[in-house]
C-alpha cells in the first residue's frame, strides 16, 4: 500500500515536471500541460495510474485552497460591494446558458428532465481552469477578470440548489427527497452561521495563540487543518467545499495573520491544483468517446458554440471593456467540476441512464481540455494584432529621447503620472486595463497595453531611451518581476518604485532599487501634521520639525533592520528593539520641546 502510494506520487510528479515546462516552452500554458500529462499516464494512455477517481477527489483540495486564498483577498465589506455583479452577472449567466442549452436539447428530441439537468449542469464552469487562466494572463484586476470571478462564485452557490432538485425529478422511489432537501438547506444555514461566529471568536484567538509560540511549522499545520476541517464540514452538509473555504477566507481577510496564511498555503495550492488538472486528464473516458466519436465531438462542439455565444452576448450587455468580450467568453466556456457531481446525482436518482451520464461527463472533460487550446489560439491572434498596432503607432509617434515610463496606472501611478504630465515630462504608460488605455490615448499619452513584465513590451515602450522607470504596479510579485527584467536588460535605467509594505521595500532593495517610496507613509505623516496644526493648534514650524525627525528615524530603523529581514527570529527582535527605541526617542523629543518652549508637551 505504502509502496503503491509512493510510486503513484512519483508518477504524478514526474509527469508534471516533464509535461508542464515543455507545454509552457511551446507557449501552451501550464494548465494544458497538466491535462496532457494526465491523459498520458491515465487508463487510456500509458496506464501508469489505473484509478483516476481517487486522485480527483484528493486533488479537489487544490481548488479548495485556491478559493480560500482568494477569500483572504476579499474583506467582507468588499464582498458585500460585489453582491450586484455576483448575483446579477452570475444569475444572468447561469440562467441564460441553462435556458439556451435546455431549449437546444428539447429541439434535439431529448426529454425535458434530462434536458433541464443537462442544461443546469453544463451552465457551470470550471473554477480551477478559469481562475488559473486568469492568473496566467494577469487578468484578475481587469473588468473581464472581476466579472469571471463574480460568476464563478455565484456558480458555486447555484450548485447547491441544482443538486437538491435532482432527486425531485427522479423516479417515484426518490420522491421523499423533497423534505430532505429542505432539511439540507437548514443545515447549510446553520453551518454558515457557525462559520461566521467561529471565524470571529474562535479561529482568530487560536491564530494569535499559535503565532505567539513562534513555531512556524505549527502555524502552517494549523492553516492546513483549518482549511481541511472547514472543507469536510461543508461537504458533510452537501455544500461545495470550495465555497465553504472561500467564506472562511473572507472571514479572515481583515485578520492580521492574512499574509502569513497566504504565504504558508500558496505552495500547497499550486501543487494540488496541478494534481487536480492531471486527474481531470486521467478521467477522460476515451472508451465512451471511441464508441461514439461523432456524437461526442458534435456534443462538445455544439455545447461550446452555444455557451461561448451566450457569454459573448452577456459580456456586451455587461458593458465590459472593448477587446475583452471574446476572452471572457472563452475563459468560462468549459464545463465545471460540479457538473460531475450534478450528473452523478442524476444517474443515482435515475433521471439519467448510466450511458447518458458517462457521455456528458466526457463532454465536460473534453471541454476542459479544449479551453486552454482556444485561449492559446486567442492569445496568439491577439498578440499578432497588438504587434501590428504597435508597428503602426511607431510610424506615427516620434521616439521619445527623454521620456519617463510608468508601469501601472492605478490609484498610485495616476497621481505620479498626472504630476509629471503637468510638469511637461513626456510619458509612456504600461497598463493592462483597456478602458484606461483608451482614455490615456485620447489625451495624447503613448500607451502600451499588456503585462508590463514582458520583455518585448518593455522594449517596445522605449526602455533603451527612457530617462527613468516608475514602477507603480499593484501586485507585489509582478512589480518584482518587472524590476528583475529591467535590471537584466537595462542595468543603467534609473528605477523609482512604489513599495506596498516594508517587506516589499526590502525585496526591491534586494534587486538594487535605491529610490523607493512607501505608498502610505508620506500621506500618513502629512495627515499627522494636519492633525497637529489644524486640529490641535500647534505651529507649522514645530510640526514640520517633528515630522522631519520622525521621517529620519523611521528610515534609519527600516535600513537597520534590512540585513536581518530574512532571518525571522532576528527580524522580530530587531522590530521590537525598534519600537523600544521609538518610545525612547519620542520621550526625548517631548523633553526637548518642553525645554525649548518652557511649557509641557500637552
Amino acid at each position: 500500500m505504502e509502496h503503491s502510494l509512493l510510486l503513484n506520487a512519483c508518477v504524478y510528479l514526474a509527469a508534471a515536471v516533464i509535461a508542464v515546462p515543455l507545454s509552457k516552452r511551446l507557449g501552451m500554458g501550464a494548465v494544458l500541460g497538466y491535462l496532457v500529462a494526465g491523459i498520458l499516464i491515465g487508463p487510456f494512455g500509458f496506464k501508469l495510474i489505473a484509478e483516476a477517481e481517487d486522485a480527483l477527489h484528493f486533488a479537489e483540495f487544490g481548488v479548495v485552497l485556491l478559493l480560500f486564498l482568494i477569500g483572504l483577498e476579499l474583506e467582507p465589506s468588499r464582498l458585500w460591494a460585489l453582491r450586484r455583479p455576483i448575483f446579477g452577472w452570475g444569475g444572468a449567466q447561469v440562467g441564460l446558458v441553462a435556458a439556451v442549452l435546455f431549449g437546444a436539447a428539447l429541439l434535439a428530441g431529448v426529454s425535458w428532465k434530462i434536458a433541464l439537468i443537462a442544461g443546469l449542469g453544463l451552465s457551470l464552469s470550471s473554477t480551477a481552469i478559469a481562475l488559473a487562466s486568469l492568473d496566467e494572463r494577469n487578468l484578475m484586476p481587469t473588468p473581464a477578470g472581476q466579472a469571471s470571478f463574480s460568476i464563478l462564485l455565484f456558480q458555486d452557490i447555484a450548485a447547491i440548489p441544482m443538486i437538491a432538485i435532482v432527486p425531485l425529478l427522479g423516479i417515484p422511489e426518490s420522491a421523499g427527497g423533497g423534505g430532505n432537501a429542505w432539511i439540507a438547506v437548514v443545515k447549510v444555514i446553520v453551518v454558515l452561521a457557525g462559520l461566521v461566529i467561529g471565524g470571529r471568536f474562535l479561529v482568530r484567538p487560536l491564530l494569535r495563540f499559535i503565532a505567539k509560540t513562534d513555531a512556524r511549522e505549527i502555524f502552517t499545520a494549523f492553516a492546513l487543518l483549518l482549511v481541511i476541517a472547514i472543507s469536510l464540514l461543508m461537504q458533510s452538509v452537501g455544500v461545495s467545499m470550495a465555497l465553504g473555504a472561500f467564506m472562511a477566507g473572507v472571514l479572515l481577510a481583515d485578520s492580521e495573520y492574512r499574509h502569513a496564511l497566504e504565504t504558508d498555503l500558496e505552495p500547497f495550492k499550486g501543487l494540488l491544483l496541478g494534481l487536480f488538472f492531471i486527474a481531470v486528464g486521467m478521467s477522460v473516458d476515451f472508451s465512451v468517446f471511441l464508441a461514439r466519436p461523432a456524437i461526442v465531438l458534435g456534443l462538445v462542439a455544439g455545447f461550446l458554440v452555444l455557451k461561448i455565444g451566450v457569454l459573448y452576448g452577456l459580456s456586451r450587455a455587461f458593458d465590459m471593456a472593448r477587446g475583452q468580450h471574446l476572452q471572457f467568453a472563452l475563459i468560462l466556456s468549459q464545463g465545471g467540476e460540479f457538473a460531475f457531481v450534478v450528473f452523478g446525482a442524476a444517474a443515482t436518482a435515475r433521471v439519467f441512464s448510466a450511458e447518458v451520464a458517462s457521455t456528458l461527463v466526457v463532454v465536460v472533460a473534453l471541454s476542459m481540455v479544449v479551453t486552454p487550446l482556444t485561449l492559446m489560439a486567442y492569445d496568439r491572434v491577439s498578440a499578432r494584432r497588438q504587434g501590428a498596432k504597435r508597428d503602426d503607432q511607431a510610424d506615427e509617434i516620434e521616439p521619445n529621447e527623454d521620456h519617463v515610463i510608468i508601469a501601472g496606472f492605478g490609484r498610485f501611478g495616476q497621481i505620479v503620472g498626472r504630476f509629471l504630465n503637468v510638469s511637461g515630462v513626456k510619458l509612456t504608460v504600461l497598463d493592462h486595463d483597456p478602458d484606461q488605455v483608451d482614455v490615456l490615448r485620447r489625451f495624447g499619452f503613448k500607451v502600451f497595453y499588456g503585462d508590463a513584465t514582458r520583455a518585448d513590451l518593455i522594449r517596445g515602450a522605449g526602455a533603451a531611451k527612457a530617462r527613468a522607470l516608475v514602477v507603480a504596479i499593484d501586485d507585489i510579485e509582478d512589480s518584482l518581476a518587472l524590476v528583475e527584467a529591467v535590471r537584466r536588460d537595462y542595468p543603467d535605467l534609473p528605477i523609482f518604485a512604489r513599495a506596498r509594505n516594508v517587506t516589499h521595500y526590502y525585496q526591491l532593495m534586494d534587486r538594487g532599487v535605491q529610490m523607493i517610496e512607501r505608498e502610505t507613509f508620506e500621506a500618513a505623516v502629512k495627515l499627522g501634521r494636519s492633525v497637529l496644526t489644524a486640529g490641535l493648534g500647534q505651529s507649522a514650524y514645530r510640526t514640520r520639525q517633528t515630522a522631519d525627525k520622525f521621517r529620519k528615524y523611521n528610515l534609519q530603523n527600516v535600513l537597520a533592520v534590512y540585513p536581518y529581514y530574512k532571518d525571522r527570529d532576528t527580524y522580530v527582535s530587531m522590530a521590537k528593539r525598534g519600537r523600544d527605541e521609538l518610545e525612547t526617542m519620542i520621550a526625548r523629543d517631548r523633553k526637548a520641546v518642553e525645554d525649548e518652549t518652557g511649557h509641557d508637551w500637552d
